[in-house]
């Protein structure tokens, strides 16, 4: 396996060429039972790399654990993996970014591979897919709601993820420079994807194993709280990234509405030249002038979302393209 890492990493560089320098950056709350395992897997796997764990205010022996198996231990005092990761990404200095989860889950086995191709094809950000057949590894709830929430970000933003909450990735100096992380909790991997598709970027997946938990470790997810978190943030992020159809909604709904309730009062106004509904008029001129601020509303915020993508693509582009030492 260090023959393998080795080819992959230093590929085609000549004799002198500094090696890429890679991060193993682990987000942990009480997670003593299973981060034992995972640094020591990831050492073994990347012998080259820093593994660091930033340990999130923990109740248990995490930090401790993690530092006797050879990891850099960080704290990060504001509780959440979207604040975890945000710091993470401010503070590491690397070539190619390696995030994975603290729960012993993933295989780290695979991470040569994901690397691999994300310097075979210059590519951005590559996502382990997560395999398995063990149903208490992957819930039927947590399927179902990963295979909804995919399918729904896909059919807004575009269609290039089948494992859109995956915990497991591997990202370029570029994509984690230029990413302005603003989720606070589990919604942080929707805001990931939703970055890399507003900007456009060279993306895969790459099926990798998953297994269940070790014994004793208790997973921190909740089913139907962070599904809903992540379908808020998914709502937010249209709002923010694509103004001109969120506000188009709007503007859809409140005129429908105005005619619904407008028709009936001109009709009888063109008929008699009475309104004797002004109430119900007065309410469908409301509705009017609040469709048309909408619609004026997502036009204007899309001139500025437009504004804020290009300065996030010259953040973007202020890096190199991932490549091996001594490729041009």
């Amino acid at each position: 396996m260090t023959e393998q890492v080795a080819e992959t990493m230093n590929r085609t560089a000549p004799a002198g060429a500094p090696a890429l320098k890679v991060a193993v950056m682990v987000p942990c709350y009480n997670e003593a039972v299973s981060i034992g395992s995972v640094v020591r897997d990831f050492r073994e796997a990347l012998p080259a790399a820093t593994v660091y764990v930033y340990d999130n205010n923990s109740s248990d022996e995490t930090a401790a654990v993690a530092r006797e198996a050879g990891a850099v231990v960080r704290r990060e005092l504001l509780q959440g993996k979207g604040n975890v990761v945000r710091r993470m990404f401010g503070d590491i200095e690397a070539d190619i970014y390696v995030l994975v989860d603290g729960d012993d889950t993933y295989h780290a086995a695979s991470a040569p591979r994901l690397i691999d191709t994300l310097l075979d094809d210059r590519l951005d950000m590559v996502v382990g897919a997560r395999v398995t057949d063990a149903r208490a590894a992957y819930r039927l709830g947590h399927r179902f709601g990963n295979a909804m929430l995919t399918g729904l970000v896909g059919m807004i933003f575009g269609n290039r993820f089948r494992d859109m909450l995956s915990g497991y990735r591997v990202f370029s100096r570029r994509f984690v420079k230029s990413f302005p992380a603003l989720s606070a909790g589990f919604e942080i991997e929707t805001e990931l994807n939703v970055h890399a598709l507003e900007l456009r970027m060279a993306i895969a997946e790459v099926d990798t194993p998953y297994k269940e938990r070790p014994e004793g470790s208790v997973s921190k997810l909740s089913t139907f709280k962070d599904g809903w978190r992540i379908l808020r943030t998914i709502a937010h992020l249209v709002k923010e990234e694509r103004p001109q159809d969120f506000f188009g909604l709007g503007f859809l709904l409140l005129f429908t509405a105005s005619l619904a309730f407008g028709t009936p009062v001109i009709l009888e106004f063109t008929r008699t030249g009475l309104v004797p509904r002004f109430p119900t008029a007065i309410l469908a001129t409301g509705l009017m002038l609040l469709a048309f601020l909408s619609l004026t509303s997502g036009l204007i915020l899309d001139t500025v979302t437009t504004a804020r993508r290009e300065v996030k693509r010259l953040a973007y582009l202020s890096h190199q393209a991932p490549r091996r030492p001594g490729e041009e």
